[in-house]
């Protein structure tokens, strides 16, 4: 299992509209990250510096591969075109990243 943590802007007259939409997950959209080996997915939220933090444990064999599969299910990327606009990538990103990823610095269980 490995621990992934990540980070992006929202749009702060967007805010409302992330809760409401995260209130209510499509269930297709639960569905294919259990299928691609995410597990105690949370996203929170800080204000007002409008960062929303995102972290993870993933339990596969190849992230890769299972975040292409995220990325290539239709229904997923309808959920992203409600998602998204309400996003604010930061500028200091790695390329191709959408959401910041981050460096595990510490965890005790």
């Amino acid at each position: 299992m490995q621990r992934m943590g990540m980070v992006i802007g929202i749009a702060p007259d967007k805010i409302d509209e992330y809760r409401r939409l995260h209130a209510a997950v499509w269930p297709q959209v639960l569905a294919r990250i259990a299928q691609s080996n995410i597990r105690n997915y949370t996203i929170f939220l800080r204000e007002p510096e409008n960062l929303l933090f995102g972290c993870w444990e993933y339990n596969g064999e190849d992230f890769d591969a299972d975040m292409a599969a995220i990325a290539a299910d239709p229904e997923t990327q309808r959920w992203w075109s409600f998602c998204s606009p309400c996003q604010v990538p930061l500028s200091s990103r790695a390329p191709g990243e959408h959401w910041a990823m981050m460096d595990e610095l510490f965890h005790v269980d």
